[in-house]
This record gives structure tokens, sequence and C-alpha cells, in this order.
């Protein structure tokens, strides 16, 4: 599955983006401080700096992932996207 968070524009050279699952209400961190974190460390991946791949899904799997990007030398600083993933 991927998953892409589009980066418009941006005068922000390295802007921080990080992806988060959210599921029955807790909010964990897929991708943080430029890796992947908890259980997505072995079955997903970056490309081209900003589409989350996850590899060998399962219903486990079906949940909101939010993309966070920041990019502190632009007008609009923060921006966000959020993409609902159902795994059948």
């Amino acid at each position: 599955v991927e998953l892409s968070c589009i980066i418009k524009s941006t005068v922000t050279a390295e802007p921080r983006i990080e992806w988060k699952k959210i599921r029955d209400g807790e909010t964990s961190y897929v991708f943080f401080d430029n890796k992947m974190q908890g259980d997505f460390v072995t079955r997903a991946e970056i490309l081209s700096r900003t589409s989350l791949v996850i590899k060998n899904t399962t219903r486990m799997d079906t949940a909101t992932y939010r993309c966070e990007v920041a990019a502190p030398a632009d007008t609009k600083t923060i921006d966000e996207i959020n993409i609902q993933l159902t795994v059948q």
C-alpha cells in the first residue's frame, strides 16, 4: 500500500515530515526523526521523501494515517493530511 503526502511548494530546504497512525483513539509514530518506528521498521519505507509504503498489510493496519509537514521558513509553517486506510 502506498500513501502519498504531496508537498506542493516550499521555501524550506528540508521540511520535517512525520507519519502517524491513529487507531481506536490512540496515536503512534510510523515515521519520526527520519526513521521508521515500531513494527513498521521491517515492513515500511519512505519513497520520494513523502510517500509511505507499507508492505504485507493486514487488517491491523486499518487506521487513519496522518502526514504532518513542518516548513519553518514558509508562510504556512505546518500542515497535515489524514488518509483513511481500510484493509479488508
